[in-house]
């Protein structure tokens, strides 16, 4: 009876010990879920800190998990959001060492180098994403610009070329045309461009913005500030860059009309434009 129940007592402890890796693993994954679901509430809060913290405990749960890459992508993308440009770099990086010819990393990671003054890095990022789908045409149209900021007219030129050749009708490479003509530039066939797709879109801002940039760079002022105006207009109040106010404010100059220039540039500050810069225009203002 004693060596029966020795036995059994052996093989009931063997089985609790095989079962715990197991269990250990079926909690760690419902532990693992629990965190995700955490994630996706903080993010839908807006509680981007709480969703970063979150996603991390996910990975620690399970390091070496399937989903990890894409955990990893989303992770990137709220440290961007936050500001937090080095750890979203090493979290795309991570990601990409999974898959790197995932076409979804890749231009993250790529947006994150343009924004991180990185031109030459988000472009390497784009020619590897276009060389998984030729027919990207937000890829060609970043890359597009991309080539602009380093100057390099041509190969811009070619991949605006290439966008239109496959979408004749598209908003974007004639867009990439007029930034193209402005950066030449042509200005008349840049506001040609513009006028043209105004036609086709007459509620787009980012179209008035555009054009007003091209009448400023042509010494027309006071158009650069009625499209300024009905840029900010229709971007509504919701809206938070300083572009158009900027290029408001350079024009009221020109219009000699120094204190309603200095109230763009103020509220243009206050949307974080850089202050140096600014300090610049006020010095101009009062020469």
């Amino acid at each position: 009876m004693n060596l029966y129940f020795d036995k059994y007592l052996r093989c009931r402890i063997l089985l609790l010990l095989l079962m715990i890796p197991a269990c250990s693993v079926f909690l760690r994954a419902q532990q693992g879920q629990e965190w995700l679901d955490l994630s996706f509430a903080y993010i839908d809060g807006n509680k981007l800190d709480s969703a970063e913290y979150a996603l991390k405990k996910y990975l620690e749960n399970d390091p070496g998990g399937q989903l990890n890459p894409f955990v990893l992508n989303n992770l990137a993308t709220i440290q961007r959001r936050l500001g937090k440009w080095d750890a979203a770099l090493l979290s795309y990086t991570a990601a990409l060492g999974t898959y790197p010819k995932n076409t979804v990393f890749l231009a993250s990671r790529a947006a994150l180098f343009a924004e991180m003054g990185k031109p030459a890095n988000a472009i390497a990022d784009y020619t590897a994403l276009l060389a998984e789908n030729t027919k990207d045409e937000e890829a060609l149209y970043q890359r597009g610009l991309l080539y602009l900021q380093m100057r390099n007219t041509d190969l811009a030129e070619t991949d605006f070329n290439r966008m239109l050749a496959l979408n004749p009708d598209g908003l974007y490479p004639r867009m990439g045309l007029a930034s193209l003509a402005k950066f030449r530039g042509d200005y008349d066939d840049a506001e040609k461009i513009y006028n043209y797709l105004i036609e086709k879109e007459p509620e787009l801002p980012g179209l008035y913005a555009g054009r007003a940039e091209v009448y400023l760079l042509a010494n027309k002022p006071g158009k650069a500030s009625a499209d300024a105006t009905r840029a900010l207009r229709l971007y509504g109040a919701a809206y938070h860059e300083p572009y158009p106010y900027i290029i408001r404010c350079k024009a009221k100059l020109l219009l000699r009309e120094k204190k309603a220039a200095l109230e763009d540039l103020e509220k243009a500050v206050a949307l974080g434009y850089d202050a140096k810069a600014a300090a610049e225009i006020r010095k101009a203002a009062s020469d």
